[in-house]
């Protein structure tokens, strides 16, 4: 049996199978076929191989093609950061379930995937960045620098307080990737330029002035036919949208105020042991003008050197207490001080703990006006002078008695506070889908609020922090209590949804009022919109003044109108500058709605802005903004360029 077996598997049939079972095991390995795959990509990039850009993405050529994932868990993390600079940007506003829109995620993950077809373009292309160039990038940091200069030191510094903490080595790498996909985009941008052609165009537009003339429809008066049952339903069908009523929520709450606490009792024996433990804040210290002249020595000065030190020191000593002397003149002349030389060597009001050891010891046991020294410091030989004291103060007990008593209290409410709030929430978190155990326990009351939509409600419902947590997910699913919520110092409230309703189209019953004066609203604008058509339509055929005065209505004019005008008003103006100025014996005629009004207007000229009034100065400033914003549009057309040359598919529904 064994025999017919080996027959039947060495011949020139088994040798082919064998050979064709080779194949895929060669290109994805034994384990393709014992293990499921499960995908957890966020996007997916395809790259054709190098060799083959038009490769048909099937096998065995996709073999070839290069993928590159974006991770779930990658996006989520930068989804996060973005999370976080938009919570510190606007503050109290921050609303976290409008962060999560759809078109908030794909923004940043298209901002990923530009990033990533970038790295892989560079890649391909075989761009390198040098370990100067790196260098020079880092170098360039402002925070990596003192006084203007690059610092090792607070460089390294700054790499080790990261969360979590960076080496210089990860950092660098993660500049150089940065520089290496960034490297044409960056250059793109500013390669562009701007011609002398185009400043003068732009220029010409922004400075452009025209001639108008314009007529102001009178209001319409009110509509007062009558309003069908049937016009009321398919106004109410076509516009069910205007017509819902938004998502609310009611709330149950416990709220802590330390200011509404009892305030607490405080007897003279607290209040003098406070005293004693702060006496210091309650004193002035002895305050000296100290004046020095400086001999400098090196601390590994030869001994003849010192010696020299000394000797100059003791000559300038005696100099200085000669009668009639100039000590300011001396120190001017002869003190190695370079902070007081120029200021006749004068310190300032110094107290004690703020010089060197034996200088202060010296200067704080001298007279007004003495002058003592040499005395030895590590910088030298120090020639002193006092000025003016002044004797240090301490305020008595009865003078800060009420001061005392003021900040005890409030120490002693905020403990108090921080105690009952603490207590609170550990009541409320051994049950929370209900506030009223919790509040019983402690003797506090549970409060209830109107039922509120998301832009917010009277008392409580206005506070920004306590919208956001009252619409979460958690709260309306769970039923459960918040955390804490600070609504100001020594001050916080603990929520619970106790009833929300989702949105949801209001019924024709409720709103048929509001449809009906909707209908009206309508007519009448389209009966202003009529009037103002028919106005337009004569100035064609003639002129807009002939117009005007077969219709018994003023026509105003005005000439070299520019576009920063606010008169008649912004809404006509850009109007006015929105249409196409005349054309031959065209004048064009328009209409624009203001204020429920409309307004027929002709553009009678226009007259090119003057470069001759453009100084040099402004042109450069134009020229640089267009050529930023010119690079800028090259770089993002460089970018989708790119992308179309790549297989992209994102995974919606794991954002």
């Amino acid at each position: 049996m064994l025999q017919k077996l080996r027959d039947k598997t060495s011949g020139w049939i088994a040798t082919v199978i064998l050979g064709l079972l080779i194949v895929p095991f060669a290109f994805f390995g034994m384990e393709s076929y014992m293990s499921q795959r499960v995908d957890t990509y966020a996007a997916r990039i395809v790259q054709p191989p190098s060799w083959w850009q038009s490769a048909p993405q099937a096998w065995p050529v996709s073999y070839f093609w290069r993928t590159h994932d974006i991770d779930n868990a990658e996006f989520r993390q930068r989804f996060e950061q973005a999370r976080m600079r938009a919570r510190e940007e606007q503050g109290d506003k921050f609303d976290a379930k409008t962060f999560e829109s759809v078109d908030n995620k794909r923004k940043v993950l298209d901002d990923m995937i530009d990033e990533q077809v970038m790295r892989m373009a560079a890649e391909q292309d075989g761009i390198v960045v040098s370990d100067g160039e790196v260098r020079k990038a880092i170098q360039d940091v402002p925070d990596f620098q003192v006084d203007g200069k690059f610092d090792a030191n607070r460089y390294q510094l700054l790499l080790a307080s990261q969360s979590p903490p960076q080496t210089p080595r990860d950092f660098e790498d993660r500049i150089r990737d940065n520089l290496q996909y960034g490297l044409i985009p960056s250059r793109l941008a500013q390669s562009a330029f701007v011609t002398n052609a185009d400043v003068d165009r732009i220029m010409r537009l922004l400075g452009e002035q025209r001639d108008v003339s314009f007529v102001m429809l009178p209001a319409t008066p009110a509509d007062s036919a009558t309003v069908t049952p049937a016009q009321i339903q398919g106004w109410y069908k076509s516009h069910v949208d205007g017509y819902r009523q938004p998502e609310t929520v009611r709330l149950e709450y416990v709220e802590v105020d330390g200011a509404s606490l009892p305030p607490p009792v405080v007897d003279e024996a607290a209040l003098h042991k406070r005293y004693q433990e702060e006496a210091t804040k309650f004193s002035a210290s002895e305050q000296r003008q100290v004046s020095h002249i400086l001999v400098q020595v090196a601390a590994d000065a030869s001994a003849a050197d010192k010696k020299a030190a000394e000797a100059r020191a003791n000559k300038l000593a005696a100099e200085a207490r000669a009668p009639g002397a100039d000590f300011a003149a001396l120190a001017k002349a002869n003190s190695d001080d370079a902070g007081s030389k120029d200021k006749g060597g004068d310190l300032g009001l110094m107290t004690k703990g703020g010089l060197p050891g034996p200088f202060e010891d010296a200067a704080f046991a001298m007279k007004s006006g003495e002058i003592r020294g040499p005395v030895k410091s590590n910088f030298g030989w120090h020639i002193i002078k006092v000025g003016e004291i002044h004797t240090g103060t301490q305020r008595s007990f009865e003078e800060v008695r009420a001061q005392l008593e003021t900040e005890l209290q409030e120490s002693e409410r905020e403990r108090a506070y921080n105690d009952l709030s603490g207590k609170l929430v550990d009541q409320v978190y051994k049950s929370p889908s209900s506030l009223e155990p919790a509040a019983k326990a402690l003797d506090l009351e549970v409060k209830t609020t109107p039922a509120f939509s998301r832009t917010g409600g009277p008392g409580l419902a206005a506070n920004q922090k306590v919208l956001l947590a009252a619409f979460t997910d958690t709260l309306i699913q769970d039923g459960t209590a918040s955390d804490p919520i600070e609504l100001g110092p020594n001050h916080s409230v603990m929520i619970r949804v106790i009833e929300h309703n989702p949105e949801r189209p209001r019924p024709l019953a409720e709103v048929s009022a509001a449809v009906v004066v909707a209908i009206h609203l309508d007519r009448q604008r389209k009966t202003a919109e009529a009037a103002a058509d028919a106005l337009v339509k004569a100035a064609k055929a003639n002129t807009l003044a002939k117009a005007a005065d077969s219709a018994k209505l003023a026509m105003a004019e005005m000439d070299a109108l520019s576009r920063a005008s606010a008169i008649p008003s912004r809404r006509a103006v850009d109007a006015f500058f929105d249409t196409p100025g005349p054309r031959g014996n065209l004048i064009p005629v328009g209409k624009v709605e203001i204020g429920g009004q409309y307004m027929v207007y002709a553009i009678r000229a226009v007259h090119d802005g003057d470069l001759t009034k453009a100084t040099p100065q402004e042109r450069d400033q134009l020229r640089t903004q267009l050529a930023k914003i010119a690079g800028i549009g090259a770089q993002k057309a460089y970018v989708r360029a790119s992308r179309a040359k790549y297989e992209i598919k994102v995974a919606e529904d794991r954002l």
